[in-house]
């Protein structure tokens, strides 16, 4: 795959949180930041995604008395999954991972998602009442995008619902599955039945031109 000006590269999330040793580590999460910086170095475009979470983020299990990390609940936008503490606005677990510095050294902006505790967000493009939009959209038309790539963490939640925003957006959307990590199986297997149905391509890192 040939990659031009109308290229961009998204870098989902790579916060110490989900990586070993955090809130919500995903395995593998730590070894793919290589693999990200070598592919920065691809793109005239990159742009990086950051969880940024406040203490009473309504996702966030310990806010319901009773309730477990990992179950759902019913929300005024549907249903929610609820998840540890992770990602706090100033926490070391919010900062990215110290081995993806020359990515982010090379982003033209982060966003930052998932800020206000009522709703909580996935997608780089909107939050999660899919109608609160995080201006990345935009950035990518001002920015002449037409194409985005996907890697980072998790594939089955953030990259997931990210991609899939972005096609809905209008944009072409490659997820490099080798520079994603999954939370769990069934849910990694979810996220790409999705990615067939609405034309998200798979690729892996070697099939860059």
């Amino acid at each position: 795959m040939i990659l031009g000006p109308a290229d961009a590269l998204l870098v989902i999330d790579p916060q110490n949180d989900f990586c070993e040793g955090g809130a919500l580590a995903v395995r593998g999460g730590a070894g793919i930041m290589p693999l990200i910086n070598q592919l920065s170095e691809r793109f005239a475009k990159v742009i990086v995604t950051q969880d940024w979470h406040t203490p009473d983020q309504i996702s966030f299990a310990s806010n319901h008395p009773g309730a477990a990390p990992f179950t759902e609940i019913e929300v005024a936008y549907g249903r929610q999954m609820l998840w540890p503490d992770h990602c706090l606005q100033g926490s070391v677990g919010a900062d990215f991972h110290p081995e993806v510095k020359p990515t982010l050294d090379r982003a033209v902006a982060v966003i930052r998602k998932g800020y206000n505790p009522a709703v909580d967000s996935y997608s780089g493009f909107f939050e999660n009442d899919h109608r609160t939009p995080t201006g990345l959209a935009g950035l990518l038309r001002d920015l002449g995008v037409t194409r985005v790539f996907l890697a980072g963490l998790a594939l089955d939640y953030c990259v997931r619902f990210t991609a899939e925003d972005a096609v809905r957006e209008g944009f072409e959307a490659v997820v490099i599955t080798d520079a994603s990590r999954a939370i769990a199986p069934q849910t990694e297997a979810a996220a790409l039945d999705s990615f067939r149905a609405l034309g998200v391509v798979e690729i892996g890192a070697e099939g860059l031109a």
